[in-house]
């Protein structure tokens, strides 16, 4: 090849972080995500003036074209997340002449992203994957395989694609989406002939995980939402009451969820 890398290379995401490095966002309220070869742009826009975003997005127009970089614009889709009730019309996103899409509903990193941040869709999209997944257990259940081997099928098969991305999006799912999951567990685990961990529990042990690795990486942006005071010898972590959640989609968040799960493992003596 001429310019880039090869497709399936390894190097290849590494080589294009490295590569895009010095493409970064000037303005606070608007950061550019990438991602292997996919770059995302996430902009705040504040009372109406889109001045910023858009020159963000021509400015890495311009990059790519200065670094033989093409931007497929095909491909390019845009979301808009706006909760006002009386949202004025939204000017169209144009790149290189050609007008981008924008979409209701978008896959990023294996999750479906809606304008309402509803789950609804990623849910049944995962639900749908899952049950596909069950045909391989029931195969290998029919060719003897052993409880213990089953388990380690399911989870490396199903469990997998139910917990794609859990920390971000099972806290807003609603108690009917919630029940289409476990219905899969079930399933699994009468095929299997055992009880498996349900998602509730599963999302609880993800986000103590997940929150443990971040205080403990001094090169996490977000430890700073997470406090610790130094008391003898043990680590008293700021109470969940600190976040003020003014909606039930951030009181239900990750981080406001991690905090609670901590202060209730500290109260009960089960962390120091």
């Amino acid at each position: 090849v001429s310019t880039g890398t090869p497709q399936g290379c390894c190097l290849s995401p590494k080589l294009f972080s490295l590569y895009t490095h010095d493409c970064t966002s000037p303005d606070s309220n608007i950061i550019i995500i990438k991602y292997a070869d996919d770059t995302t742009v996430l902009g705040l826009i504040r009372e109406g003036d889109e001045s910023a975003y858009r020159d963000l997005v021509h400015s890495i127009t311009i990059y790519g074209e200065d670094n033989d970089l093409v931007l497929n614009v095909e491909k390019t889709k845009e979301v808009i997340l706006d909760y006002r009730r009386k949202a004025p019309p939204h000017q169209p996103l144009i790149i290189n002449g050609t007008v981008v899409e924008r979409t209701d509903c978008h896959r990023f990193l294996g999750l479906q992203i809606t304008n309402s941040l509803s789950w609804k869709k990623n849910t049944v999209a995962t639900v749908k994957k899952a049950q596909q997944r069950l045909y391989f257990i029931r195969m290998l259940k029919n060719a003897g395989l052993k409880r213990r081997t089953l388990t380690q099928a399911y989870r490396g098969l199903v469990e997998s694609i139910l917990t794609s991305g859990l920390t971000a999006w099972f806290g807003n799912t609603t108690i009917k989406e919630k029940k289409m999951l476990q219905r899969v567990i079930n399933t699994a685990g009468k095929i299997i002939g055992c009880n498996l961990p349900s998602m509730d529990t599963i999302y609880e042990q993800r986000c103590r995980r997940r929150v443990t690795k971040i205080i403990r990486d001094r090169h996490h942006p977000a430890p700073g939402l997470i406090q610790c005071v130094d008391s003898g010898h043990n680590l008293r972590r700021r109470r969940p009451e600190s976040i003020h959640a003014h909606t039930t989609r951030f009181h239900n968040s990750f981080f406001p969820t991690a905090i609670r799960m901590l202060a209730k493992d500290i109260r009960e003596g089960r962390l120091d």
